[in-house]
């Protein structure tokens, strides 16, 4: 009798994973097989022990655990820092999404100090270009900026406006600080840990893949000055 109880609950387990399956979508599916999977193949493991499969019943416990501890260990590894990379020039503070790519940034000077990039419209960003022109460090941001947000804004100025994409402007020797911030790690960062964060970000940003060729030449800098110290 004490069988026919266990196995009836084992095919309720089943059953309810089952219907959950069916009325979850793709995202909030995986999420939950994340949590619930390790607990569900971890029940029906005890309840197989229960009724006396044992070696079998062991088995699905051992697998559920090594599930639970892979699982945690990736969002552990998620949460991890490097996700976002920052730069800072004499006018502009930006920030770089690892993930997606994106920039966001404060303005640190000018009529417009104070106020995010984002809360200005392309007429606003192009009067800020101009205050910038005797700084070309900070007028390099904010080219890269207005071309991942308005790719066609150089149709909006003079011709000669392309002239400033040669060259890689230097305000001065990047500080130790700054190459962190720049790669997106903490200070102390191992050699290893310093390669990763720069061959993942030129990945996303270096020129032949449409990205900047400002911030790969930052990225670059920084990864020499962390690692000048380290060979």
């Amino acid at each position: 009798m004490t069988a026919i109880l266990y196995a009836a609950a084992l095919l309720l387990v089943i059953g309810l994973a089952g219907y959950l399956l069916l009325k979850a979508d793709a995202a909030r599916l995986a999420a939950s097989l994340r949590l619930a999977g390790p607990l569900i193949v971890g029940v029906l493991g005890l309840g197989l022990i229960l009724i006396g499969r044992v070696g079998v019943g062991a088995m699905m416990i051992s697998a559920a655990l090594a599930w639970y501890g892979s699982s945690r260990s990736r969002r552990q590894a998620r949460k991890s820092p490097g996700s976002r990379s920052n730069v800072r020039t004499a006018a502009l503070e930006m920030e770089l999404d690892h993930d997606s790519g994106d920039l966001s940034g404060t303005i640190l000077a000018g009529t417009f100090e104070g106020r995010n990039l984002a809360e200005l419209d392309l007429p606003d960003l192009l009067d800020l270009a101009r205050e910038l022109s005797s700084d070309e460090e900070s007028l390099r941001l904010l080219e890269t900026y207005l071309d991942g947000r308005f790719p066609v804004w150089r149709e909006h100025v003079q011709a000669d406006a392309g002239d400033r994409q040669g060259g890689t402007p230097r305000s001065g020797s990047m500080t130790k600080e700054e190459a962190y911030e720049i790669l997106g790690l903490e200070a102390g960062a191992g050699p290893a840990d310093i390669r990763k964060a720069h061959r993942r970000l030129m990945q996303r940003l270096h020129p032949d893949v449409g990205g900047s060729s400002f911030l790969a030449a930052r990225i670059n800098e920084a990864k020499d000055v962390l690692l000048s110290g380290q060979r």
